[in-house]
């Protein structure tokens, strides 16, 4: 049940819990006991990454420093391991840091439950939200949806500087918060709140002015509000930013959604 879900994967504020989903932080009791210092932050990022699984040490040297490591690499790193370590054990945040952070014979392991990290949350409803949409429950989903957003605090790793390594997995979040944005609207629209969206649509769009999704989205809107007009406006709006800016016409998909636009007007 989706309400299980809620209570179950809240965060026990008496566990650490660290977010990378906004700011790289390391709470426990509401207080953030992440490192200062932006390498040791980069590291802590990389591992948490990966919770409970080995990372390479070549996957930590390419993050930290990226083409360019310095001569005496391996040995900076470890001391980067052991500051991180000292952090664990100064704050208390496990029984034994060298338990948390172990060294293995090619990198590192964090070892942490996935649960602890709120990337696995925000995947949680969203995988909530698939089951209840297929379901046929779109108002169920939508709130699944809207959940697995609101675990996002900001942009992520907003506060770690980010080598090559980081900055894929970081894409790849934002591809997933998109895809979870789409589907939600897609819910909201289905269930019947398209009124609703068409501010935070039109909003949207401004901010994405070539998301051609997006833009079907708040057409939809518009025409099952009754304001066909706009929403064929919306459509020759795209069109012509898409033509200057990339030579292209909108999508089937969009294409297919303005003739029956047409058509719909036709046949009134």
């Amino acid at each position: 049940m989706y309400s299980e879900l809620q209570r179950t994967d809240e965060p026990d504020r008496g566990t650490v819990h660290f977010t990378v989903l906004g700011p790289l932080e390391v709470l426990r009791q509401g207080v953030d006991y992440a490192p200062s210092a932006p390498k040791i932050l980069s590291l802590l990022a990389v591992l948490v990454m990966r919770p409970g699984k080995m990372v390479h040490i070549d996957t930590l040297i390419r993050e930290l420093w990226s083409d360019h490591p310095p001569r005496t690499v391996r040995t900076t790193l470890h001391t980067y391991v052991y500051h991180l370590r000292r952090c664990i054990d100064q704050n208390g945040l496990a029984a034994d840091g060298e338990a948390m952070l172990a060294t293995k014979h090619t990198g590192y392991t964090f070892n942490i439950d996935p649960s602890q990290v709120d990337t696995y949350r925000f995947i949680r409803l969203q995988q909530a939200g698939q089951e209840r949409q297929e379901a046929g429950d779109h108002s169920g989903a939508a709130d699944a949806y809207r959940d697995a957003l609101d675990v996002w605090t900001g942009p992520p790793f907003a506060n770690v500087q980010c080598g090559p390594v980081l900055s894929a997995y970081r894409t790849e979040l934002l591809e997933q918060r998109r895809s979870v944005l789409h589907m939600r609207i897609e819910a909201e629209i289905v269930s019947g709140r398209h009124r609703e969206l068409i501010g935070e649509l039109r909003s949207l769009t401004t901010g994405s002015p070539l998301d051609e999704a997006l833009h079907g989205q708040l057409m939809r809107a518009l025409g099952r509000s009754g304001r066909r007009s706009d929403a064929m406006a919306v459509y020759r709006r795209l069109r012509s930013r898409l033509a200057g800016e990339l030579g292209v016409e909108p999508c089937d998909d969009l294409q297919v959604l303005h003739r029956e636009l047409i058509s719909e007007g036709d046949h009134r």
